[in-house]
């Protein structure tokens, strides 16, 4: 077995999803180059949705110069990941505990969400070939571009002026059960999480010949322009939602999940049970390493409306509840540390010529370059950075970062335990 440095480029995987940017407006396909991908050539009709850096067993990194992946380069090298980490996490044959993503996003994702460890190992023994792994995925989305969601149950006041307010959307519901949902403001919150739990239960079950037509219905008014001053917000998503997935249950959800524009460097967190769907934009994404779905809308793809229902939160609030606010550690790097212990994520902004040192971390960290170029360097040597160059490195090492020409920007997702 030959050594190896605790800092090494790495390769990251593509996935080309159906929703993913195409061609040369993707960011995937942008970094790609940089990345080293073996066989890489561009095609200009495809899509680009995900960049993947990690040791997820279905798609694990490779490593530069190497015939290991980086899942077997870490199983020979347990310290790269650390014992304060694997005393924590479950790191077994290499597993980090963190996947670490580009998506550059196109049209709209799934209405989804992502189960707890416990409702994961039991969807991953019930269902294996749907739930692959018996994780639990809390997530952060970090804006690269101007990026827009649907993120979490907008406040119940919001929801019921909806509900009075679109036609369209109220007569897919039970009357019994719109009439206790608009009456609902006044009790306990508890009891309001069990009736905002009936509303949204009957719209993702409602009849599917009668969406369609409620969804035609309301497309032709807006077409018209016959929207009320409360429906201009959410207009053009509804009309574009349809465009991407027509006839389909989740565009209702614009009535009842809130919409977010963010901008660059603005992030948000969504722990297990949130209910969410990313809109359009480019972000960097850190996880739990995890890739379980539950999906109810908004996707070719199978839907598990029963499970989804069940596991949301159904916690009502404005979005910013789920904004992760970043904190300057230096004047050179920001830090977004989300309320859970299986990542922390650092962008890294270095002038020309400009470096940037990160003391010892006791846990392993991925860092992709996403702007200019510069260099990396430890006591053991260095490498260059381009806009896509993706490395790890290994707990407790000091590194140096350092901008060539222009400025470089580094994102770097780590795990301390």
């Amino acid at each position: 077995m030959s050594t190896i440095e605790p800092v090494f480029r790495i390769i990251p995987t593509i996935q080309n999803y159906d929703w993913g940017k195409k061609g040369k407006d993707s960011k995937v396909a942008e970094f790609a180059p940089g990345a080293g991908i073996c066989g890489f050539t561009l095609n200009q009709s495809a899509p680009y949705a995900e960049l993947w850096m990690g040791t997820h067993v279905k798609s694990p990194s490779g490593v530069v110069d190497r015939k290991q992946n980086l899942t077997q380069i870490l199983t020979e090298n347990p310290g790269f990941i650390g014992d304060q980490v694997s005393r924590r996490f479950d790191t077994t044959n290499g597993n980090l505990p963190f996947l670490f993503k580009v998506l550059a996003i196109g049209k709209a994702l799934s209405i989804q969400t992502h189960p707890d460890k416990k409702t994961s190992e039991k969807l991953h023994a019930e269902q294996p070939a749907v739930y692959t792994d018996p994780n639990h995925k809390p997530e952060m989305a970090l804006a690269l571009t101007d990026f827009k969601a649907l993120c979490g149950f907008m406040p119940i006041t919001r929801i019921a002026e909806y509900v009075k307010a679109v036609p369209e959307f109220n007569s897919l519901i039970d009357s019994s059960i719109v009439t206790e949902f608009l009456n609902c403001t006044n009790l306990p919150e508890a009891e309001q999480k069990a009736v905002l739990k009936k509303l949204f239960a009957a719209l993702m079950t409602a009849d599917v010949s009668s969406i369609a037509t409620q969804l035609r219905t309301l497309v032709a008014r807006y077409q018209r322009g016959g929207q009320k001053p409360l429906e201009e917000d959410v207009k053009d998503l509804v009309l574009t939602l349809n465009e991407q997935y027509p006839g389909d249950v989740g565009v209702f959800c614009a009535f009842m999940l809130n919409f977010v524009r963010m901008t660059p460097g603005q992030a948000i967190f969504l722990g297990a049970g949130e209910p969410h769907a990313y809109v359009e934009g480019d972000i960097m994404e850190c996880m739990a390493n995890s890739d379980n779905v539950i999906r109810a809308g908004l996707t070719p793809k199978p839907k598990d409306i029963p499970n989804l229902v069940s596991v949301l939160t159904y916690t009502p609030s404005d979005w910013q509840k789920h904004m992760v606010e970043p904190v300057d550690i230096t004047p050179r790097t920001r830090k977004y540390d989300p309320p859970i212990q299986d990542f922390t994520v650092l962008q890294v902004k270095t002038q020309k010529g400009e470096t940037e040192t990160h003391e010892a971390i006791p846990g392993p960290s991925i860092a992709i370059a996403t702007e200019g170029s510069g260099r990396v360097s430890w006591s053991g040597g260095e490498l260059d950075l381009q806009a896509g160059s993706v490395i790890f490195v290994g707990a407790e090492t000091k590194i140096k970062i350092t901008a060539g020409d222009s400025e470089l920007v580094v994102f770097r997702a780590y795990v301390t335990a």
